[in-house]
């Protein structure tokens, strides 16, 4: 039954039988809100423990949330999830933008479950009730762009489409997905795609969520606004404007925009943003040119994630520097790394499991491992999860972070934006730049993070109450779901100061859904949904508290100059606000083992273990979580 900011509907498609069938969401929407939640509730549900990532019975899971479909706050976003084949492999998530989940929602569904495997390559046509399951073998070998293209001119602008290239065809552990209008989807998932035989899926319709309080919405959005109004926001030069070849460009439905960029190329439109923008970049560099946007292209064409391919290919050019690999080993040109020629041939390679290629499709920890010796002390340079991701948020300068890193099933990149995007801010005004001042930032801290000493970046007092903050905010804010470029507010830029407000979330929650919930309220709707996802790591083979752990070289490599790329001196604000270089820093093993004693008891969960308590569970209505747990040995019994 269809209900204010949903559509009532899931629906889900055996690829095997050919067989769909339709739940109603509203079990799993009015606990879980929707997109990470409701696909993890979903998950919960259908997935054993021990199934493998390309198992047929693996489910993906496309969520939308009651955000999906309104326009003007940056929202419009969904989720992907299921188990991941890359790093520690278990359940994993992405987060996209563009316009797919709107056009999903508007074909009149909340969510999206495949399961199985199709007799031969597929795609999933969703078009208002039409469902059908349609012959890929004319899309198969073909790029996401190629895919992509040749659907919209089949099914027109009033169709959204998302497609694998053929590194998720080949079912490397870091293949993603990409919609026709640039957003893309990390954590291996597009490789989970490949398995299952499924190119593709276009969706599109004529439905149209409404929410209970218009005007409450209007009046929500309205204070955003006046937050950040227009001009007076923290828009920054980037790498990937470039002047005479980039232009601004928004997702659907956005209306508040961001520093996301498109360029044209041989007459196709492709995005210019953020990391994926970055990936063939040197560091430090500050102006991008077309060796860079055609990195980009290869990796959003093959479905490669950029995430890994950027520190994988730094890596592959230090082992070469360092002796450990040549061009005749290899098959590649590593003498001519930041040209056309190399990186054409390494994504090739890759995509297509060609020779060594084969090799680095399983990812750049495991490659190292393989080789051995000097290519795994280089790792320490280039990676920052189990799952080979790039280096950003760095635990020995942001030391928040350590938490989000060592609990996640990947880098949790939503969450660890909160504290580095404070910091961001704040660097500016140390440089005399902004306008985001220490008081400012000790102010947030006290309204986002529980406590001004989190402000304290140089100790880690009031760290596991923040990070405990800002993973129930991040889980019911990619349960919305709303754009993590904007949200939560943390800063602001307005007569009355700096400082965001906490309750925008839930009063835009309140008025799509009609279900009036507070800031206490809805964080602990993300708190459930923390903690169910965390049951599914336990359920698949986390150990708890053995494995909330960080790569080794945290301990025992000190930070060196110009190794976070945004704050090449590792400046940031200490007990008084002033600045303090955190060059040298590596972490304390006692102290983060501290920390975790003050996480676990913040979390109501067993310091000794890490495993959640019946209590806990009970008091978020959990209780049949709780029960499954309490069979595996799996739940402490407080």
């Amino acid at each position: 039954m269809k209900s204010f900011g949903y559509t009532g509907s899931i629906l889900m498609v055996d690829l095997s039988s050919g067989k769909c069938s339709r739940l109603p969401s509203a079990p799993y929407t009015e606990k879980y809100i929707g997109g990470r939640g409701v696909a993890a509730a979903l998950y919960w549900e259908l997935a054993c423990d021990q199934l493998q990532a390309f198992a047929p019975e693996n489910p993906l899971i496309f969520a939308t949330g009651p955000a999906t479909g309104f326009s003007g706050f940056a929202g419009n976003r969904w989720q992907l999830c299921g188990k991941s084949p890359s790093g520690r492999q278990s359940f994993s998530y992405a987060s996209l933008g563009g316009r797919w989940g709107a056009f999903l929602k508007f074909a009149g569904h909340d969510a999206l479950v495949v399961v199985g495997k199709a007799p031969r390559p597929l795609y999933l046509l969703i078009v208002n009730d039409r469902v059908e399951l349609r012959d890929a073998g004319h899309l198969w070998g073909r790029s996401t762009f190629a895919a992509c293209d040749l659907l919209k001119a089949e099914w027109g602008d009033k169709a959204a489409v998302l497609a694998i290239g053929p590194a998720g065809e080949n079912m490397i552990g870091y293949a993603n997905m990409i919609t026709d209008d640039g957003a893309s989807g990390s954590a291996g998932l597009g490789g989970v795609m490949g398995s299952k035989l499924l190119k593709a899926v276009v969706v599109g319709g004529e439905s149209r969520p409404a929410a209970a309080d218009p005007a409450g919405l209007r009046e929500a959005v309205s204070a955003m606004r006046r937050l950040r109004p227009p001009g007076k926001g923290a828009a920054i030069s980037t790498p990937w404007m470039v002047p005479g070849v980039t232009r601004p460009m928004t997702c659907y439905g956005c209306g508040v925009g961001c520093s996301r960029h498109y360029y044209i190329h041989e007459g196709r439109k492709y995005k210019s943003l953020c990391q994926a923008a970055m990936v063939y970049a040197q560091p430090g560099e500050r102006t991008l040119g077309e060796n860079q946007r055609l990195a980009t292209r290869l990796c959003d064409g093959y479905g490669i994630d950029t995430a890994v391919l950027m520190g994988l290919a730094g890596w592959l050019y230090a082992c070469y520097q360092e002796g450990v690999l040549d061009e005749r080993a290899s098959g590649l040109p590593l003498g001519r790394f930041g040209s056309a020629e190399f990186i054409e041939e390494l994504t090739r390679k890759i995509a297509h499991r060609e020779g060594f290629g084969d090799l680095l499709a399983r990812g750049t920890a495991a490659a190292a491992a393989s080789l051995g010796g000097k290519a795994v002390e280089l790792l320490t340079r280039f990676i920052s999860t189990p799952g080979s991701e790039t280096k950003d948020y760095d635990p020995r300068l942001i030391p928040v972070t350590a938490l989000l890193y060592a609990t996640a099933p990947r880098r949790p990149i939503q969450e660890l934006h909160e504290p580095g995007n404070l910091l961001m801010m704040w660097l500016r005004w140390s440089r005399g730049e902004g306008f985001f001042s220490g008081a400012d930032l000790r102010r947030a801290a006290e309204l986002f993070w529980g406590s001004a000493a989190a402000a304290d970046f140089t100790t880690y007092r009031g760290k596991a109450l923040a990070a405990k903050k800002i993973q129930d905010r991040t889980c019911a804010k990619e349960s919305l779901l709303l754009c993590d470029f904007k949200w939560p507010m943390t800063w602001a830029n307005y007569e009355g100061g700096h400082v965001g407000d906490p309750s925008l979330e839930s009063r835009i929650y309140s008025a799509i859904t009609g279900r009036k919930t507070d800031e206490a309220g809805l964080n602990e709707m993300g708190e459930r949904i923390f903690n169910l996802q965390r049951a599914i790591l336990l359920r698949q083979g986390w150990r708890g508290r053995a494995d909330d752990r960080l790569l080794d070289y945290y301990y025992t490599e000190p930070l060196r100059e110009g190794e976070i790329f945004f704050n090449p001196r590792a400046e940031v604000p200490g007990p008084d606000g002033a600045p303090v270089s955190r060059l040298g820093n590596v972490l304390d093993r006692e102290e983060m083992e501290r920390l975790k004693d003050e996480y676990y008891s913040l979390r109501g969960w067993d310091r000794q273990s890490g495993f959640p308590t019946r209590s806990k569970l009970q008091s978020l209505g959990l209780e049949g979580v709780a029960e499954a747990l309490q069979k595996q040995g799996l739940l402490a019994e407080k």
